[in-house]
Parts: structure tokens; sequence; C-alpha cells
């Protein structure tokens, strides 16, 4: 059996940070009910054209998935045990925050089988805390990674960000020491994105922010201070300690199948990608099934019941190649030639070589990948390797 990754979202928040630019909002409780039918609804839908898959993952992510509780958390589990064949020694996932008192949540999901908690910590100081619009402490942070091991998780993985305004090497250094502190297994460090539409969009020509050439320096400075206690940089952005990686987020950089359900949800199964729109309210009503994309999928005509589905473009040599670059192992040419039948064209080590001459890239046994130097280049770098027969 093939194995699928089952993501989850959860489009909900408390409140919303000032850099965040997430499909979610603040949610009363009978919406949270409501949505919690519809996504058993969707599984139950889904479950009877995935019967060929093993599902080896399960992702809630958000929004703050925690905000369900565990009671709703529980139902939504017990629908994909019902409906999927779900593997023994499934990584299941929740996303929380550490803001809320979580003992009680965290110990009915434990029950019903999630067994990897993801914190949206993103700094050991309060004052870079108050300036995202965070609203936990260091100790809720602590108080909830007690509990969550308490309960039995014990797979815990952090978030911290980079470049944030006022963000100095120092507070930087002592973030990672109180994050690793709590002995995750993984951590994910990127950079703070300014998006649109954002508070920080608008206010971004006054915000403290690091240039460009600090930035690059706190990137590398989380880089070796990660390795330095124990944590692989595996992907641009993700660091664990040795076999402790995601299994689930793997997927995406493999080109593996999953199946995401919820508006803004996106997926990659039966060689196509297609997403949900951003439209709770559409969702949880079900409006209209999109037979067209269910007919490419080679699958019959989708349920009255199940909403819209949007189709984008995937699965090219190009974009895998560009997702494996994403990983610091690489893109694995033997591996891409098992995949297409042929290996890479030459020309993409053509184009390589001056980026592995400038200290961006390695090439060698068979691989081409990115330093953590060229991680910070990597878009437009990839632009140009792609640009071109791969």
């Amino acid at each position: 059996m093939s194995h699928l990754g089952l993501y989850l979202h959860i489009p909900f928040c408390a409140s919303k940070c000032a850099y965040c630019d997430f499909y979610s909002f603040p949610a009363p409780a009978e919406l949270l009910d409501a949505y919690t039918d519809a996504l058993c609804r969707e599984l139950a839908a889904w479950s009877q054209i995935c019967r060929s898959f093993t599902v080896d993952t399960v992702y809630f992510g958000g929004g703050t998935p925690s905000l369900l509780g565990g009671r709703r958390l529980a139902r939504i589990l017990e629908r994909a045990a019902a409906g999927f064949s779900l593997a023994p020694d499934a990584e299941i996932t929740l996303e929380a925050n550490p803001a809320d008192d979580l003992r009680p949540t965290l110990q009915e999901a434990a029950a019903a089988g999630v067994n990897r908690l993801s914190l949206g910590v993103q700094s050991g100081r309060q004052a870079e805390l108050d300036f995202l619009g965070r609203r936990h402490t260091p100790a809720d942070v602590c108080r909830t990674a007690a509990d969550a091991a308490a309960v039995g998780i014990s797979n815990l993985s952090v978030d911290l960000m980079l470049a944030i305004p006022g963000q100095t090497p120092g507070s930087l250094e002592n973030s990672i020491k109180f994050l690793t502190g709590l002995s995750p297994a993984h951590i994910s460090a990127y950079l703070l994105k300014i998006e649109e539409g954002t508070p920080f969009y608008r206010q971004r020509d006054t915000l403290p922010l690091p240039d460009e050439d600090a930035a690059a320096d706190l990137y590398l400075l989380a880089v070796r201070e990660l390795a330095r206690r124990g944590y692989r940089q595996y992907e641009i952005s993700n660091f664990a300690r040795p076999g402790r990686e995601s299994r689930h987020n793997l997927k995406y950089w493999n080109g593996e199948p999953y199946l995401g359900l919820g508006p803004a949800a996106h997926s990659y199964l039966f060689g196509r990608r297609f997403f949900y729109p951003r439209d709770v309210r559409g969702y949880i009503e079900g409006r209209g099934g999109r037979a067209d994309i269910w007919e490419k999928l080679g699958l019959p005509a989708p349920p009255a019941a199940l909403p819209p589905l949007d189709e984008g473009p995937g699965g090219e040599p190009a974009e895998y190649a560009m997702l494996r670059l994403r990983l610091a192992d690489g893109l694995d040419f033997s591996l891409f030639a098992e995949r297409y039948g042929r290996p890479p064209a030459a020309g993409l080590a053509r184009r390589a070589a001056r980026y592995v001459q400038a200290g961006y890239m390695r090439l060698g046994d068979g691989r081409l990948a990115f330093t953590p130097e060229g991680f910070l280049l990597s878009n437009p770098i990839l632009a140009d390797l792609l640009d071109g027969e791969i």
C-alpha cells in the first residue's frame, strides 16, 4: 500500500498576530462544532477514494488547532481512523499556542492518538513576543512543554522566528538557549516575511527590522548554534535531532502524496495538485462540488455536499527539483531518475557550476544541494537553475 499524509486545516485563532497572513480568525463554539462536522463529512467522502493508501502522518495545522479542544480533536481522529487505513505508528501532530491552558486538551488528544506537538513559540524574550503580538510568555511555554510530556507527548517541535523587530545576535542566542533547554526533537527556524495585508506591512517603513545583511547573519548564526546543540539542518527552515525530522513535512519536499482538507488546504494526490478556496462558510455548507477536478483525478463525481475545489499545477520535473532542493540533502539524481525515467538534464549541472564555485551550492556524489549561505539566496538561484531543461 502507498502512504498518504493527511493535513487538516483549522482556520481559527484567539487573536491575529501582526505578521500573520494565514487564513485564520476567531470563532465561537458553534462555529467550531459546525467546522468539526464539515471535516468529518469530508473525511468520510475522501476515505472512499483513498482506499489504496495507508495514512502514516496526520497534521492538524492552522490557525490554532488546539482551540478545537480535546473532544472535537478526538472525534476527527476517530472519523479518520474509521474511514482510512491508519498506520499503527502514524505521526499525528497538533499545532498549539502555549498561551492557553492546554493540559485537558492535550490529555484528550493524546488518548485519541496525537503523539507530536508543535508549539508556536517564536522567541524566548518577552519584549520580542510582545512586539510580535504573541499572547504567551516564556513561562507559558515551559508549562505547556511539561504538560505535553506529562500526558505522554514526548515528540515536541517548537518554532523560532528570525530577523524580527529588535532582534540582535545576543537575543537570538538567548532564545536558542531557551528553546533547546526544553529538549525538543525538532525546531523550525524561519525568517520573518512581511506579508501584504498585515499590520506589519502597513508599518513596514517604521519597523525596527534588521537589514538584509543583518538578517542573513542571524540566520547563519541560528544554523551554527543549532548544529552545535545537536540539531541538524535538514531543510531550509527546519532542524532536528537525528531521526526526528517531521515525517509529514518531508512528504511535501519529497513529492509524496498528501490530502489537505479545509479552506486554503492544498493537496497532491493521484499526480495532481488542487486546493480548497479560502471560504470557511462555503466549506461548512458544502456548496457545489467541482466535478471536473474529480474527473481529471479519474474519480467518480463528488457527493453534492463536497465543497468546491480549485485546481493548481504540479508534479513536473522542475517542481520536484525545486522541492528537493529545499532539503539540505538536495536533489538526488538517482531518485530523480527513478521518478522520471531519466537523469536530470546535463544543463542543470552546468547552470549550477557558478553557484558551486561561489560557495552557494554543493555538487557531488550524484546530488546537487544548497549550502546554508545558498539557502539565503535560494529563490533567485532556483529561478535561474530551473529556467531551462531539467
